[in-house]
């Protein structure tokens, strides 16, 4: 495995990892403050496919080289992962958790609806394209599509009495 290759894959997953961590607490604390989870029937699916998504990183990617120009793409993401991290706060997480409080309006949600899906789609295609996984790029971007299209219209439905 090259050393480039072992960054980007550890960083990936690191980075999932802590996301997973932050998302408990927060959702935890929403919980705790009166919201309330909405689509939580299909959320497992969503994890298998992210954790499946991952999966094929490592198992195809391992002894692939780093292509730079993807790999420039895949931090200009980080940048927009951060704004919204920053953006949501405590009210970022992976799952769909209602607050019966005012929708944020402000960074990346005054140009988007959904800044993160819109993030997650863009690193669904960027990452595999980094170790050269055309393939993964594409059956996941069908994958996520399928399961944005849920998961957004549940969102929808359960936001429009807070727009």
């Amino acid at each position: 495995m090259q050393t480039a290759t072992l960054l980007f894959l550890g960083f990936v997953l690191l980075q999932r990892g802590a996301e997973l961590v932050i998302a408990r607490i927060n959702t935890r604390r929403l919980l705790a403050r009166g919201a309330h989870e909405v689509g939580a029937e299909h959320y497992p699916f969503m994890v298998a496919m992210h954790a499946l998504w991952l999966i094929c990183l490592i198992v195809f990617g391992y002894d692939r080289g780093v292509d730079p120009w993807w790999l420039t793409g895949f931090a200009l993401l980080q940048v927009l992962r951060l704004w919204i991290l920053g953006t949501l706060g405590s009210r970022w997480t992976t799952r769909i958790i209602i607050l019966p409080e005012p929708l944020v309006r402000r960074g990346p949600f005054r140009i988007l609806r959904h800044p993160n899906y819109t993030l997650v789609v863009a690193e669904i295609i960027v990452a595999p394209m980094v170790l050269g996984l055309v393939w993964v790029a594409a059956l996941f971007t069908v994958l996520n599509a399928l399961m944005l299209w849920v998961r957004i219209r549940a969102e929808n439905a359960a936001l429009a009495p807070l727009r």
